[in-house]
């Protein structure tokens, strides 16, 4: 989502280049690497999301109680993954930042590219498959079993536009205000935050839908529950976006450069 400086020569100015956050994907970090990061960190977040909501139901029948846990154990879990794994890949962990990105970057901003964007999606979503799956085998459940949690219902599938255009909204902005430094807290603060004000508890990523099908808990939705959200949080993106340009429009000279 934002430009990072092009390598320069000597330890000035490798000590003085800016660091990559998420959306800001680092250019000299070869593919294999970002892939990586994008398919681990994806697992661990599926993983803290599905075995933090499968501790809370084992801890208390309080549904409020299961939720703080689940969306507590989320906030912080999302934070550390962002700082790690930032630098390397950016650290998108959903298709909807990459998507936004690439889009992004075709229209001349600074993204990832279609040869990018066509690596880091299935990354994401497979990461987020074994996410479930180890989530599961850690606490003794079956390792594949289809939820039976329909979300299907139509104020849930508006909650995930809401939650996925604001992510979009915060992201994308820090990036236009040059504040990106901060994501690893605001990102994990809003979604901590999504989960008690959308209807959805704030999904808000395709791949993490897709990986919470795989698992009958707490946290899971039913596959037949999946192709909605998806299809709303590719919505929020479009909407998420379309706020970027109108809030954060950039006025004549930042794009113009006065005559000499």
């Amino acid at each position: 989502m934002t430009a990072t400086e092009p390598a320069a020569s000597g330890a000035i100015a490798a000590d003085t280049a800016p660091q990559p956050a998420p959306g800001a994907t680092p250019p000299r970090t070869p593919l294999t690497a970002r892939a990586a990061a994008e398919l681990v960190g994806s697992a661990a977040l599926v993983a803290i999301v599905v075995g933090s909501g499968i501790q809370a139901t084992e801890l208390t029948d309080d549904v409020a109680l299961q939720l703080l846990a689940n969306s507590t154990a989320t906030v912080f879990g999302l934070g550390v993954l962002i700082a790690l794994l930032g630098p390397v890949s950016g650290a998108h962990f959903n298709p909807a930042v990459t998507l936004a990105e690439w889009w992004t970057a075709r229209r001349g901003g600074a993204g990832v590219n279609a040869r990018e964007l066509a690596v880091y999606v299935p990354s994401q979503i497979a990461g987020a498959i074994a996410g479930a799956i180890l989530a599961d085998a850690m606490f003794g459940e079956p390792l594949v079993k289809w939820s039976q949690h329909d979300r299907s219902a139509g104020n849930l599938l508006l909650g995930e536009v809401v939650a996925t255009a604001g992510l979009i909204l915060l992201i994308f902005g820090l990036a236009r205000t040059d504040r990106l430094r901060f994501a690893p807290v605001a990102v994990a603060s809003y979604i901590g935050a999504a989960y008690w004000f959308t209807s959805s508890t704030s999904f808000a990523n395709p791949a993490v839908t897709i990986g919470r099908a795989f698992t009958d808990t707490f946290a899971g939705i039913a596959p037949g529950s999946v192709a909605g959200f998806v299809g709303m949080q590719l919505v929020g993106v479009i909407v998420g976006l379309a706020l970027v340009a109108v809030i954060f429009m950039r006025g004549k000279n930042d794009t113009e450069q006065p005559a000499a």
